[in-house]
């Protein structure tokens, strides 16, 4: 039976699973195997557009190594990167399917979800990731396979997360008023942009990840919780 008629939108790092799987596990994991799988599977059409694209705003023709290098310093310094975030995606599948890791998501993240889905709650994605990249944390969490909770999935080729526009684009695309839709991110500017784009907003601000708590000033006036714990999608 749905409970509401309201849909959630949720962030990943820092808001369902912790920051530190991904920057101490994720990112070292694609920093190292960059260089080998540009150049085993560089030629494969879905892997060769990205490099391209990566070439062609380097300033034109370059060797894959180079790229390679290029796109680790990008890792290093955690740009957004479509092309990053695209071929990130690839290498992270190589290792969810070897069982070199499983994705974290925090218990209390895990169990809202779940029953927010069975209330009847459309749940939908948002983050810098890359979609395949996405399904695969979702596919291989700690609590398994959560991709059939989620109606739909959204990364940067909708917008960049700090622009109202994209919340836009993302409550038409939905077919939802924004007014409708609960979006739940631990990074304030994200909540800032969604709140102009006419959406709820929650901020997430897990002790794990940040210590210090941030108090109203800090939160911009967004409601904050310490966990999906207290999230009523019906409110």
């Amino acid at each position: 039976m749905t409970t509401s008629n309201r849909v959630v939108l949720t962030d990943i790092e820092g808001t369902t699973s912790s920051i530190s799987f991904v920057k101490k596990v994720l990112f070292p994991f694609a920093r190292r195997a960059l260089p080998a799988f540009v150049k085993v599977r560089g030629h494969e059409p879905a892997v060769r557009k990205w490099l391209d694209l990566v070439a062609t705003e380097l300033g034109g023709m370059c060797q894959d190594a180079m790229i390679a290098e290029v796109m680790q310093g990008w890792i290093d310094e955690d740009r957004k990167h479509t092309a990053l975030k695209a071929l990130q995606g690839m290498i992270w599948a190589d290792g969810y399917r070897n069982g070199d890791f499983t994705a974290h998501i925090y218990p209390d993240a895990a169990q809202a979800l779940q029953r927010w889905h069975a209330d009847g709650v459309p749940l939908y994605v948002f983050s810098s990731g890359s979609v395949p990249a996405q399904r695969l944390f979702f596919g291989h969490s700690d609590a398994g396979d959560l991709t059939g909770l989620f109606s739909g999935w959204f990364d940067t080729e909708v917008g960049e997360k700090r622009d109202f526009r994209s919340y836009d684009r993302i409550a038409s695309e939905i077919d939802v008023p924004a007014a409708r839709v609960l979006f739940l991110s631990d990074v304030v500017a994200e909540l800032d942009a969604a709140r102009t784009a006419g959406m709820d907003t929650v901020l997430i601000d897990r002790r794990e990840d940040y210590p210090e708590a941030r108090d109203t000033d800090a939160a911009n006036g967004h409601r904050r919780l310490e966990s999906f714990e207290g999230i009523d999608p019906a409110v």
